[in-house]
């Protein structure tokens, strides 16, 4: 097992950055290469904040549970009888095997291997051949507590049992994504695109705070919007990203009858990405995953006014996927393989002072949080 990064190193890994953007370098190739800072990314990044499980609309009714791995934790969530959405480890409390897999509909949670049944709250209610065990009661046993959030019309999980609600984390990140989106609870699942992508994920975030590199590598996409209304805004745990759309037909997708005619995309620390596109009233969730120093998963889940995508819906994700994740992942990858070699260490942040989308600013931003968290961690 990789050990963590020694004191010095703690203290190397903030070599070069400044507060001000303007005067800062990005984040050292270490933070993106070495394994032992990837074991700190998990552990002070991923398993101590926020992330992102699913809408809610799969978590509405009774008995309800989705499941996911946090930080390489199995982690259950399920909507309790009485209607209260809770989350657990998904670990058996006899011999901590795996309970629920996937998702779906159940009464119960029982371990698949020895019948261990517990209620939806987590509360074990019965222990097959346990009658004659010495202080053993089942009332004694309960599965662990995970805190979970239901936020915009999504459902996020944070295994850190002392971390703010997302909302106080969040501060007005609510009331701006629901002024932009407010049917974003009734939307539905449309669609999800999924990628296997050879980067660390903190390059994968990079590139999404940015759109420096737009003009040269996404000529499309400055047709979609009009390049010289977005701005970028940083504030606390998020960043916001604003732009009208084309004001002529585009190279992208067709937008002729778009009712959405703004671009508005937000980035919640560390790995949530929501996109608004122009077109019809939709909501796009970029899920970053990080699986290795140099291996990063992605999910775009579409929520839809419909369960079916339009015409224009199926040409819009057919250029993201076909077009614009194909750029930028040969973007990131390209870069990984950069900071592998000996010709690079960091470089200079590009920032311009009003914000607009040819800055490097939310990078900057995005750098602090992890320097922070890194400072938090160090031994």
């Amino acid at each position: 097992m990789n050990s963590y990064p020694s004191s010095a190193e703690f203290s190397e890994i903030q070599t070069g950055f400044d507060a001000d953007p303007s005067k800062s370098l990005s984040l050292r190739k270490e933070a993106y290469v070495d394994p032992a800072w990837f074991r700190v990314d998990q552990a002070e990044v991923i398993a101590k904040t926020w992330q992102w499980v699913c809408h809610i609309e799969k978590l509405r009714d009774a008995g309800s549970y989705v499941t996911v791995d946090i930080a390489g934790n199995p982690i259950a969530i399920v909507r309790d009888r009485d209607g209260t959405l809770r989350a657990f480890y998904n670990v058996c409390k006899h011999r901590a095997h795996q309970l629920l897999r996937g998702e779906g509909q159940t009464t119960r949670i029982m371990c698949p291997y020895h019948a261990w049944v517990y209620g939806l709250d987590g509360q074990l209610v019965r222990a097959p051949h346990t009658e004659t065990l010495v202080d053993f009661n089942v009332q004694d046993v309960c599965l662990d507590d995970v805190q979970v959030d239901e936020f915009c019309g999504f459902v996020f999980v944070n295994l850190d049992p002392t971390a703010p609600s997302l909302r106080e984390q969040s501060v007005d990140l609510e009331t701006e994504i629901r002024h932009w989106a407010p049917d974003i609870e009734t939307l539905t699942f449309g669609h999800r695109l999924t990628y296997d992508i050879k980067s660390n994920w903190k390059n994968v975030v990079d590139n999404f705070l940015e759109c420096y590199h737009c003009p040269t590598a996404h000529k499309d996409f400055c047709t979609l919007v009009d390049m010289d209304t977005y701005k970028v805004t940083t504030h606390g745990i998020y960043s916001s990203h604003m732009a009208d759309a084309g004001k002529d037909s585009n190279s992208a997708y067709d937008v002729s009858n778009a009712t959405v005619k703004t671009h508005a995309v937000w980035w919640l620390w560390p790995t949530t990405c929501l996109m608004r596109y122009p077109g019809r009233s939709s909501m796009i969730v970029l899920n970053i995953i990080p699986v290795g120093p140099d291996r990063t998963l992605e999910t775009y889940d579409f929520f839809l006014e419909t369960p079916e995508p339009n015409e224009a819906e199926i040409e819009s994700i057919r250029y993201l996927d076909e077009v614009l994740q194909k750029e930028d992942i040969d973007i990131v990858e390209s870069v990984q393989r950069g900071m592998m070699t000996p010709a690079f260490t960091q470089g200079r942040i590009v920032n311009d002072p009003e914000g607009s989308g040819k800055s490097e600013h939310a990078v900057h931003h995005f750098h602090g949080l992890v320097l922070d968290s890194y400072t938090k961690g160090q031994p």
